[in-house]
């Protein structure tokens, strides 16, 4: 097995840590750093940024290297082959939030951030980082003045799957959530397949398969959003470029058909590969998330 192949595979499931370079203020907007714990009690670093007299409230959570920030793609280590290597800033998120009526908590999941390491440091696309969405939700409950808020979900990437992993372990916590917008889920599978591709290494996909399962005990295969989306039971709507490099749309349109509600909404961004450009989508074109949030949480 070559180098590369092992270092594919381990670098899949062991990320590492972006810096958080940009903060609420800097746009505007009054925040707390506070501290909840996970579920099983990792320890989450987050922000809540309050909208005075609103009772609506969304949490968001980010993608596979991310933080609540973004990911400083724009520097080395982190930018990532197929162009991404531009800068994701998700401050416009939620100043585009504020400024529609919304209360904002966002994250960093375990691992991630300035979030406790957990689970040996490792990264499940979904599965243990489940145990942090719900631990949002419970979070919310805990206090008092958010636990009658109406509750919106951004689940971006990683923590979409995350999101659809909880509702399926902890279904009893989503039932005040309202909707959900989830940009750009993805299985594990054709991010494998698609990086090999551009490696001229298609016929080591099981040895990428074995190198995820000695650093996470789990198969390609069973870190996999598509089963779990089967338990979604709120509107959703995805967002995804169709031409992504990283991933493919038949993945994406899996996810969404095993979703099993009728008001859900699929938008495929046109005219790029570059994953990157889906998570910049919203903070630069909000209209969308807004209309979505504001028709299920009126």
């Amino acid at each position: 097995m070559s180098q590369a192949i092992k270092v594919l595979g381990k670098g899949l499931v062991t990320p590492v840590r972006s810096p958080i370079l940009h903060t609420p203020d800097e746009y505007g907007l009054a925040y707390e750093d506070i501290t909840f714990p996970s579920v099983d009690g990792t320890p989450l670093e987050a922000w809540w940024i309050p909208c005075p007299g609103s009772d609506k409230l969304v949490i968001a959570n980010h993608p596979m290297n991310f933080n609540r920030y973004g990911i400083a793609s724009h520097l080395e280590p982190w930018a990532t082959p197929g162009g991404n290597d531009v800068e994701v800033n998700y401050m416009a998120d939620y100043k585009n939030l504020h400024a529609a009526g919304y209360n904002v908590l966002t994250y960093d999941s375990r691992n991630f951030g300035n979030s406790a390491a957990a689970n040996g440091g490792v990264f499940t696309w979904g599965l243990f980082e489940s145990r942090d969405v719900a631990g949002s939700l419970q979070y919310i409950k805990s206090r008092p003045d958010t636990r009658t808020m109406t509750v919106g979900l951004l689940s971006r990437c990683m923590g979409g799957n995350a999101t659809y992993v909880a509702m399926t372990r902890y279904p009893e916590l989503f039932a005040d959530v309202r909707c959900l917008v989830n940009p750009q889920p993805t299985s594990l599978r054709p991010f494998v397949e698609n990086n090999l591709a551009m490696m001229g290494a298609e016929d080591q996909f099981d040895a990428v398969d074995w190198q995820i399962q000695l650093n996470t005990s789990f198969t390609i295969d069973q870190l996999s959003p598509l089963e779990y989306a089967k338990n979604c039971h709120v509107p959703t709507f995805i967002i995804q470029v169709r031409d992504d490099l990283l991933t493919k749309p038949a993945d994406v349109q899996s996810i969404f058909d095993n979703i099993p509600v009728a008001d859900k909404k699929l938008f495929w961004i046109e005219g790029s590969t570059r994953r990157w450009d889906g998570y910049n989508y919203f903070p630069e074109h909000p209209e969308q998330m807004i209309e979505w949030f504001d028709r299920h949480m009126s």
